[in-house]
C-alpha cells in the first residue's frame, strides 16, 4: 500500500501516524541485530519504515535485500531510499523493478550525497542530475504504481547554506520553488531534513502552503542519543542548533545517559508543538536505535506496551501482491525466508492450488484418492478425497 494512502486514511479519522528510518549496518551481525530491533519496534504499528541508500550507492545490494525482508518477513510497509549518485538509468530501473517484484510500492527519491572522498555531487554518465529527474523518470516509466516521496529542507538544502549557518532569502526561495517542481512532477509526500528549531519547521510548512504545495509534509525528528554524534550530524547537515539546546547539553555532554534523557525530553516537546499546530505525522530518524524513539512516542501517548495485539500468529503481509493472506502452514516460521521465496510467485496467491476455483490450477489434487478402513465397522470407504493439510501443500 502507498504511504500517502495510509496518511490520507488516518487524516480522515484525525489519527496521528508515525514512522521510523533505519540504515544498512556494516556487518552481518549488525544486520541480524537490526532486524531483532525492528521486530520489537514494528509491533507498535508504524505507518511505514524506510531504509536508506548508502552514499554513492555503496549499500545498494544490501538496501534491496533489507527492503525485501522488511516488506515480506517483518511485514511493515517499506519505503526504500533511491539516489542518483553513481546510478546510471539501468541500475535505477533494476532497483525499481526489484522492489516492485517484491511488492514494495514506496520510494524516497533523492539526488544523494557525493561518494566518499568527493566534495561535490557529479552526475554519472547515463544517470540523473537531481531528484527532480528521478521523480520524472519514475512517473514516466512506472505510472502510478509507486508512491513517491521527496526530501524537504526547512533551512534550505545544505549546499546553499553559507558559512554563517544561514541560506540567503533568495536561496531559500529557490529551494522552495525546486521542491514545488518535484511535487508537480509527481511526488505525493515530503519528508523533511532533521531540524531542532521547531519554529523554522512550522515557517517552512507555511511557506510551502503559500507557494501552492498541498501534499503532506512530514517532519523528520532525530532524537539526540550521543553528544558527539549530535555534533557530527548537525555539522554535516548544517542544521541550526538553538542556544538553549547547546546550553542544556554542555554541562552533561560526557554523561551519555543524561544526554539521552535530554534528547527524549527535547524530542517529546518538539513533537508536542508540531502536533499542536495540526500536523498529524511524525518521522523518527532512529539511527538504528530503539529506546529514544519509542520513549518519545510513549510520552506522547501514541504507543502503549500493554496494547500490542495481533489477529494472526504473524504480522499481516504488506506486500501488495499478498495482502489478503490469512493462512499459513503451522511450521512456516521454521524457515520464513524460504517460505516467502517459495510462495511469492504462486498464481492468485494466497488461495493456493485448491482454494479458488478461478485459479488455473484449482483442484490439482482432486483426482488423488485414499482408501480408508473404519476399524470400528470394518467398512471400506472408497473415493474419499485426500484432505489437504493446509492451503499450501506443505504437509
Amino acid at each position: 500500500m502507498k504511504v500517502i494512502e495510509k496518511i490520507r486514511e488516518a487524516a480522515k479519522e484525525d489519527k496521528v501516524v508515525f514512522s521510523f528510518e533505519f540504515f544498512p549496518p556494516k556487518t552481518e551481525d549488525g544486520v541480524d541485530n537490526l532486524f531483532d530491533r525492528m521486530e520489537r519496534m514494528v509491533v507498535h504499528a508504524p505507518a511505514f519504515c524506510d531504509i536508506t541508500w548508502g552514499a554513492g550507492g555503496s549499500t545498494a545490494d544490501l538496501t534491496l535485500e533489507i527492503s525485501n525482508r522488511m516488506q515480506n518477513i517483518v511485514c511493515v510497509e517499506t519505503m526504500m531510499h533511491l539516489t542518483c549518485t553513481n546510478m546510471p538509468v539501468e541500475k535505477i530501473d533494476n532497483a525499481l523493478n526489484t522492489i516492485k517484484s517484491n511488492g514494495i510500492q514506496n520510494v524516497l527519491a533523492l539526488r544523494g550525497d557525493p561518494p566518499h572522498g568527493q566534495d561535490k555531487f557529479v552526475q554519472v554518465e547515463g544517470g540523473f542530475a537531481c531528484a527532480l529527474d528521478l521523480v520524472k523518470h519514475i512517473r514516466s516509466e512506472y505510472g502510478d504504481y509507486f508512491g513517491v516521496t521527496v526530501a524537504g529542507y526547512p533551512e534550505a538544502h545544505p549546499d546553499v547554506i553559507q558559512s554563517n549557518g544561514l541560506a540567503t532569502p533568495e536561496a531559500y526561495r529557490n529551494d522552495l520553488a525546486y521542491l514545488k517542481r518535484k511535487v508537480d512532477a509527481g511526488a505525493d509526500l515530503i519528508v523533511t531534513q532533521l531540524f531542532y528549531d521547531t519554529d523554522i519547521f512550522l515557517k517552512f510548512v507555511n511557506d510551502c502552503r503559500e507557494l501552492g504545495i498541498s501534499c503532506p509534509i512530514v517532519p523528520g525528528i532525530m532524537p539526540i542519543n550521543n553528544y558527539k554524534g549530535f555534533l557530527r550530524m548537525t555539522g554535516f547537515c548544517k542544521t541550526k542548533v538553538p542556544s538553549e539546546i547547546t546550553a542544556a547539553l554542555e554541562p552533561i555532554k560526557d554523561n551519555e545517559e543524561a544526554v539521552r534523557a535530554y534528547g527524549v525530553h527535547l524530542g517529546t516537546e518538539m513533537c508536542k508543538k508540531i502536533l499542536a499546530s495540526g500536523i498529524k505525522t511524525l518521522h523518527l530518524y532512529t539511527l538504528n536505535m530503539e529506546k529514544s524513539a519509542l520513549a518519545i512516542l510513549m510520552n506522547l501517548g501514541l504507543i502503549e506496551e500493554s496494547k500490542i495485539s495481533r489477529s494472526l500468529p504473524w504480522r499481516r503481509p504488506t506486500n501488495v501482491n499478498r495482502v489478503k493472506e490469512d493462512v499459513r502452514p503451522i511450521f512456516w516460521a521454521n524457515r520464513p525466508k524460504s517460505y516467502i521465496a517459495r510462495t511469492i510467485g504462486w498464481e492468485q496467491y494466497p488461495h493456493g492450488r485448491w482454494g479458488d476455483s478461478r485459479n488455473a490450477s484449482y483442484g490439482t489434487l482432486s483426482d488423488y484418492q485414499v482408501t480408508k478402513t473404519d476399524k470400528c465397522t470394518n467398512e471400506i470407504h472408497k473415493h474419499t478425497p485426500l484432505r489437504e493439510v493446509n492451503n499450501f501443500g506443505f504437509g
